[in-house]
């Protein structure tokens, strides 16, 4: 829609979106959560920004009230991307994160689940489902790994039939991931770099990408305190200038996902998101 011959290169602004939620009010102190009062003022709200992308949400919470598995939501999505010009071509699964299928005795139930959620994502084309293996989903033993291997190996015609990558997002050390990571087939398969949560683990930016920058096709852009909270971009310890080297290392053509930090100002989210994208524009000139 925004691109010649499907081509994207990191000098384009059309590269860069936002997490869905970013553009409305916080929820009980979430800073993330999928926004079921605001979630269609966000269309609006991203075109006036300028942003040409938005990474759709989901909590397990009233997981199938969202408005991807029902025929009027569906229609009402696809409406509000032609008339804003907002792609969704990636997913962030944080009810994955609240709900990992190998903690439960009766995993059929979420692997089922997941696989409903990839039939809902062709059916809206979104392309990448960001799939956290951090905080609650992080892998914590060599069973755990073995499980989530061989569950999503399984899946992998699956996965082409539906036209979906899955997208692992990981707090594994850089040559842990690299080996984790070419266990899986590389075309339905891939990595989702997060900067803030790379910062907090103070991992070196170049480190990592040398490991497995070739599997990376998504990246969230957000700044974290070493062994700490999301903050406002270039406060923290994430390097931005050393991302963006390495990310024009590796010729990456794909999403910059603004995964920032919330404003505690009232009804400040569009200033915050704001200053955010003009933070990362000057990184793309």
């Amino acid at each position: 829609m925004f691109f010649r011959n499907g081509a994207r290169t990191m000098t384009n602004l059309n590269n860069i979106g936002f997490m869905q939620g970013r553009l409305s009010p916080a929820s009980k102190g979430k800073i993330q959560f999928f926004p079921q009062k605001y979630w269609e003022s966000e269309f609006f709200l991203a075109n006036r920004m300028g942003l040409k992308n938005m990474e759709w949400t989901l909590d397990y919470k009233n997981l199938y009230k969202n408005p991807i598995f029902k025929s009027k939501g569906v229609k009402k999505i696809k409406y509000l991307s032609r008339k804003y010009l907002i792609n969704i071509t990636t997913l962030t699964g944080d009810c994955f994160m609240q709900k990992p299928f190998w903690k439960f005795k009766k995993s059929k139930k979420y692997l089922k689940d997941f696989k409903n959620i990839v039939k809902a994502c062709n059916n809206l084309k979104i392309r990448f489902i960001v799939f956290p293996l951090v905080d609650n989903s992080s892998i914590k033993n060599t069973r755990d790994e073995k499980k989530i291997i061989n569950e999503f190996s399984k899946l992998r015609g699956f996965l082409k039939k539906n036209n979906v990558t899955l997208l692992f997002e990981s707090d594994f050390p850089p040559l842990k991931l690299k080996e984790f990571i070419k266990k899986f087939d590389q075309k339905r398969f891939g990595i989702n770099y997060d900067s803030g949560n790379s910062a907090s683990l103070n991992y070196n930016c170049n480190d990592e990408f040398k490991a497995y920058g070739k599997y990376i096709k998504n990246i969230h852009i957000k700044d974290r305190i070493k062994n700490g909270k999301t903050i406002k971009l270039g406060m923290g310890n994430a390097k931005f200038k050393k991302l963006f080297k390495n990310i024009k290392n590796i010729n990456y053509k794909n999403l910059l996902i603004l995964q920032t930090a919330r404003t505690k100002k009232k009804n400040g989210d569009y200033n915050e998101l704001e200053y955010n994208f003009n933070f990362i524009k000057k990184y793309l000139n």
